[in-house]
């Protein structure tokens, strides 16, 4: 679809009006807006954390170089290939400790 160049929807109008340098200048975050608004426990109810919460069991992250013939296997044996290939080497583990 072309793009016109006199395009209504990124046009401010009365309900959606350009912002101003100064109105950019003062705004602020609108978590800090919302505690003004509705509290400051309705606005930590709303805060998120940095990312995922960390697992119990990290996992590594480590270079390991393999036979392209193995590591096709695995990887045929479809979804889940690699939770695989760490099952078999843990049950291979030297000095026979197993999880």
């Amino acid at each position: 679809m072309a793009k016109k160049d006199d395009d209504r929807v990124s046009r401010p109008d009365d309900e959606n009006p350009e912002w101003t340098r100064e109105q950019i200048r003062n705004a602020r975050p609108a978590l800090e807006v919302f505690a003004e608004v509705f509290g400051p426990e309705a606005a930590e109810m709303l805060r998120r954390g940095p990312g995922r919460p960390a697992k119990p069991d990290k996992k590594v992250n480590q270079t390991l170089r393999l036979d392209a013939d193995v590591l096709d296997a695995y990887r045929r044996s479809g979804p889940g290939w690699q939770a695989l290939m760490n099952q078999v080497l843990r049950e291979h583990m030297p000095g026979g400790a197993v999880c």
